[in-house]
């Protein structure tokens, strides 16, 4: 067999037989499954469990248009009341707070509305009183200049901007939406993925290094060899790895939730009532789907496997190189906050450039830059990119990734053999020179 192909199989086999892998390929789904049931079992107590309010409104005006929100409960007290009883009664009920609207027209109140309360409160239930303020004292104070509020929804328009290229090709603001979290989505699992599994391969050259066992193996193999079944070998795990943990939380997610009756869906956010209530959300889902399917799914998938698989080894040659050339983690410091660095500025000007201009100058320079494209590019493809924009930055990828490997494989070829020396970057460079 071809001795390649040996060093991926013996990589593959005694990372996946590692009882620290094995522990954590199936301890992370579980852990993690773990804490979005509790999270939806939390968040259903704390929205079963409700919030009293009072509303002392001495205007008399806004008695009835407080209603029940989310988990809280709101109770109108006589607008005659002694402010200082209603805000005793409420500490002795344990209510959530109290509401006081003096007897002032809001228009000239400026900050007299307030609410007290126990502990500073949500901005969800603040935002909801303040609406209800609002819109009713816009409402009153239309109708106390004679104007009709039926009127003014008659002529108020909606505007939905139709965004279409110059080729005639459509879009919306929902396919935007979802170009946006496919793009940040692959660039941030790509990122995470060489964290992760870069640090695995650097570590299992370390120890190796460490325990003299490559001083046997590097007489019947060539480096780079070796260095190529590392990385492969240690992909192919991981790689298994993330599949063993989407197919176990998967089937975890459903059998606890039907276990405990916990439907993770019921996790709410501020304003997912009012959506569904309006039929919002459903439309949204709706337009959500369809403008999935005019996505360029083959094309974003060819891209991604492309991009990751090039990134990917891109990065884990370094990794790579730098476990060979310290004797320890600890010394690995001065050499990872680079490459580090690097990643983190790719996902910045994914996410702070890419979403607000995909095709601007910024984006399009460091889509064609090896080192950040794999990220960059995976963000401003689903936006639209050239064709020729694509093929000229993955033939520069895989062009450095050939160039990266052979620099690596010197350094490897020394430093895998180098004991009792710290490396500095010059040393590093007299053995690319060799």
């Amino acid at each position: 067999m071809n001795q390649l192909l040996l060093i991926v199989k013996r990589e593959y086999l005694q990372k996946i037989k590692n009882k620290s892998f094995i522990v954590m390929t199936f301890l992370s789904p579980l852990i993690f499954t773990g804490l979005i049931v509790l999270v939806a079992y939390l968040s259903r107590i704390n929205n079963a469990e409700k919030q009293v309010i009072t509303v002392l409104d001495e205007t008399g005006l806004y008695i009835s248009d407080f209603k029940d929100f989310e988990n809280f409960h709101f109770v109108n007290t006589n607008k005659e009341a002694d402010f200082s009883e209603v805000v005793a009664n409420a500490i002795s009920k344990e209510e959530y707070g109290v509401l006081y609207i003096p007897d002032e027209p809001i228009a000239k109140q400026k900050n007299d509305v307030v609410f007290y309360s126990e502990d500073s409160p949500g901005m969800g239930v603040v935002n909801y009183m303040t609406g209800i303020l609002e819109d009713k004292s816009f409402e009153r104070n239309l109708k106390t200049d004679g104007v009709s509020i039926d009127e003014i929804h008659k002529a108020t328009t909606t505007v939905n901007i139709k965004i279409e290229n110059f080729n005639g090709e459509e879009s919306s603001k929902t396919a935007n939406i979802l170009k946006l979290v496919f793009g940040g989505a692959a660039g941030y699992f790509l990122m995470m993925f060489i964290i992760i599994y870069g640090n695995m391969i650097m570590r299992s050259v370390i120890e190796e290094k460490t325990n003299r066992i490559i001083e046997i193996i590097i007489s019947s193999v060539k480096p780079i060899k070796l260095m190529m079944g590392k990385i492969i070998g240690t992909s192919l795990a991981g790689i298994t790895q993330f599949i063993v943990w989407l197919c176990i939380g998967a089937v975890l997610t459903i059998v606890v939730s039907s276990i405990f009756n916990v439907d993770v869906a019921t996790i709410e956010t501020p304003h997912r009532a009012m959506l569904e209530n309006s039929g919002a959300m459903e439309a949204m889902i709706q337009d959500g789907v369809v403008e999935l399917f005019k996505l360029p799914l083959v094309t974003l998938i060819v891209c991604f496997l492309l991009y990751f698989i090039g990134g990917y080894l891109l990065y884990s040659s370094v990794y790579v190189s730098i476990g060979a050339a310290v004797d320890s983690e600890t010394d690995t410091q001065q050499f990872m906050m680079p490459v580090i660095m690097v990643l983190m500025l790719a996902v910045y000007i994914g996410f702070f450039t890419v979403i607000n201009n995909p095709n601007g100058t910024v984006a399009t320079i460091f889509s064609f830059i090896p080192f950040t494209s794999p990220i960059v590019m995976l963000m401003r493809i689903p936006f639209g990119v050239d064709l020729w924009e694509i093929i000229v930055s993955i033939v520069l990828l895989y062009i450095t990734f050939f160039g990266v490997v052979w620099l690596a494989s010197k350094i490897y070829r020394i430093g895998i053999l180098m004991y009792g020396k710290k490396p500095s970057y010059k040393e590093l460079y007299k053995w690319l020179k060799y």
